[in-house]
């Protein structure tokens, strides 16, 4: 629990704890891209029964026929060479997920409701302070591994995407995509500005309880 100087002076002070309410968007962004992700994964790490052909394609993996088409990183073509990137990016998202999972389940379960706020719960002290780093550290892993699936086709040629045309490839594959540059790097630099704001009051006259 951080106090700060004047709090820690009167016994009878609550103490000032460092506190975190999730913006709308992110809340919006977790309610999107989790579902997505575990069904993504369960598709990546099932192949083949979630291929087409396979005892698990239908219904719930049918899009993916055409996404493996666009994409050959998801289809046949990366299957059958063994390409073991796309199954460990997979094994990745298992990580990821489950950490920002913690960070939902503390801010549900360990966080107080505040009336007159335009987001209805808020997590302070070491709960706060675990669950930001939680986030921060899932969305540092999510942009670096969608970087490097970025890097991956830039320097193999765009061998998997190379042969769609360029509207396909904006609609079915940049745009997609692109989406998980774009959150993760509001999470970072969200989270991180609220790190760097409890440290900066820890370091400028904060004393430290244990709870």
């Amino acid at each position: 629990m951080v106090t700060t100087r004047s709090a820690s002076k009167t016994a009878t002070s609550p103490p000032n704890l460092w506190a975190h309410a999730p913006s709308k968007l992110t809340l919006l962004w977790f309610a999107v891209s989790l579902p997505l992700v575990i069904w993504d994964t369960g598709y990546v790490l099932l192949r083949p029964l979630t291929m087409e052909g396979g005892s698990l394609h239908w219904p719930l993996y049918t899009p993916y026929k055409l996404y493996g088409e666009v994409d050959h990183v998801y289809g046949w073509k990366a299957f059958r060479a063994r390409n073991g990137f796309t199954a460990a990016q997979g094994t990745l998202n298992l990580v990821e997920t489950a950490m920002y999972c913690v960070y939902l389940w503390l801010y549900y379960n360990a966080g107080a409701s505040v009336k007159g706020r335009a987001t209805t719960r808020v997590l302070s002290g070491r709960p706060a302070a675990v669950a930001v780093l939680m986030a921060f550290s899932a969305a540092v892993m999510t942009l670096s591994k969608t970087v490097l699936y970025w890097l991956n086709e830039y320097f193999s040629g765009f061998d998997n995407i190379g042969h769609n045309s360029l509207p396909d490839l904006i609609l079915l594959w940049i745009i997609p995509n692109g989406l998980w540059l774009v959150f993760p790097s509001y999470l970072i630099y969200v989270m991180g500005g609220e790190i760097i704001e409890g440290l900066t009051i820890a370091s400028t006259g904060a004393t430290i309880k244990s709870e």
